[in-house]
């Protein structure tokens, strides 16, 4: 610590430019990091398409017979969005356990103890986690043809624009958790109580209409919900479905009577953002 303290002195000295700078490339190396840890564990991008694709194919065809199709629109396309969301939480959480591994092996150590800013690191983190999450998510794309789900090139920018912001908010949230946990069995056991409650309250895979009054409430909380419901809308809008289809199977969500547009949706989940990364920063601030 003491052989770091003159080097981030003299960093300091030369400008809160040449600071700043300093801190984009931080951050950029930790990104950097994290797309080269996951393009060597090809085993990671496989393993991170299993379960969404056995819900879509499995479960999508398995409800199918049960909820049956509405001119032609059926349960499989309802669920392609919220799968595509599935895919993007799942990875985004979970690759905040590069900080836990760090840990056990004393890399996060030296790491912390360089002459750098932790705010730097934990962004570093974040925005490497939201890249992958937003690629492994982008990859279940191929699937819609087979389930008569409709691309267009701006479907496709629409969708992954959505992607990362819903990325860069659950990767913040997990490398929150992630900064107060010391072992990773503890990680795995806590994200798995977490993940999956969101998921099924968040409209992926089910509508949320017609709910208990208790349920819904726990819905409106819950951060994915606000980001499922424009990546479900923008993919609806591009298909051609019969009035009686959307009102079956809606996309939107309803907050005190009043249904909530893209954009106000999309800003909650920004919100939502910030405030995760602002946990992210303090809780990284405080690991040691």
């Amino acid at each position: 610590m003491e052989a770091s303290t003159p080097r981030l002195s003299a960093t300091l000295s030369e400008g809160p430019d040449t600071v700043l700078s300093a801190e984009v490339r931080t951050a950029g190396m930790v990104w950097l990091r994290e797309l080269i840890r996951f393009e060597r564990t090809r085993t990671r991008i496989l393993t991170g398409l299993i379960q969404p694709v056995l819900f879509l194919f499995v479960l999508g065809y398995g409800l199918n017979g049960l909820v049956g199709s509405t001119a032609g629109f059926d349960f499989k396309q309802f669920m392609f969005p919220g799968i595509v969301a599935m895919s993007v939480v799942t990875t985004a959480i979970f690759s905040a356990v590069s900080i836990v591994w760090d840990r056990e092996f004393g890399f996060l150590r030296e790491m912390l103890v360089a002459p750098t800013s932790r705010a730097s690191l934990a962004l570093g983190k974040t925005a490497g986690g939201a890249t992958v999450a937003t690629v492994q998510g982008s990859i279940m794309l191929v699937l819609a043809p087979l389930i008569g789900v409709t691309l267009t090139p701006l479907l496709i920018v629409e969708v992954i624009g959505i992607e990362l912001l819903m990325a860069v908010a659950l990767t913040a949230f997990g490398v929150f958790v992630a900064s107060r946990i010391e072992k990773m069995e503890s990680f795995q056991v806590v994200m798995q109580l977490l993940l999956f409650p969101m998921l099924f309250l968040s409209g992926a895979l089910f509508p949320l209409n017609g709910l208990p009054g208790w349920l819904q409430a726990l819905t409106h909380l819950n951060p994915l919900t606000y980001a499922v419901a424009p990546l479900r809308q923008v993919v609806f809008s591009a298909q051609d479905m019969p009035a009686a289809a959307r009102q079956r199977f809606p996309a939107s969500v309803e907050l005190f009577g009043h249904t909530l547009s893209v954009g106000t949706e999309l800003a909650i989940v920004a919100a939502f953002a910030a405030v995760f990364l602002v946990l992210a920063v303090r809780g990284f601030s405080r690991t040691d």
